[in-house]
């Protein structure tokens, strides 16, 4: 697993280049240095929480997202697999329970 440094790195790395901005346009935007945006993303720097915060308003998302791991497609079905077998389940439960009702109401 991926420390914070590593996903801070990759999610500022891959956010920059998906709005097409340069490390030095990152730079002027978050009022900090192009070498420090450019050790962050090699790992080699960890920016304060202040710093955090304005490198992520520079790139217009929360400073959360700078620390969020992708989930995997098979992560992703496998949860969703399992939320409709739990709807299944409900779905199946209320219905046999209205049935018995029913059937209890009629005798």
């Amino acid at each position: 697993m991926a420390n914070s440094r590593e996903i801070l790195a990759k999610n500022m790395r891959e956010t920059r280049q998906k709005l097409g901005i340069t490390q030095s346009q990152l730079a002027e935007l978050a009022d900090i240095s192009t070498n420090f945006v450019a050790m962050i993303e090699l790992k080699h720097k960890f920016p304060s929480p202040e710093i955090l915060d304005r490198i992520a308003a520079a790139l217009g998302v929360e400073t959360a997202v700078l620390f969020t791991t992708p989930v995997s497609t098979e992560d992703a079905m496998k949860k969703l697999h399992q939320a409709i077998l739990d709807d299944l389940d409900r779905a199946i439960e209320k219905a046999v329970d209205k049935a018995i009702s029913k059937r209890l109401k009629s005798k």
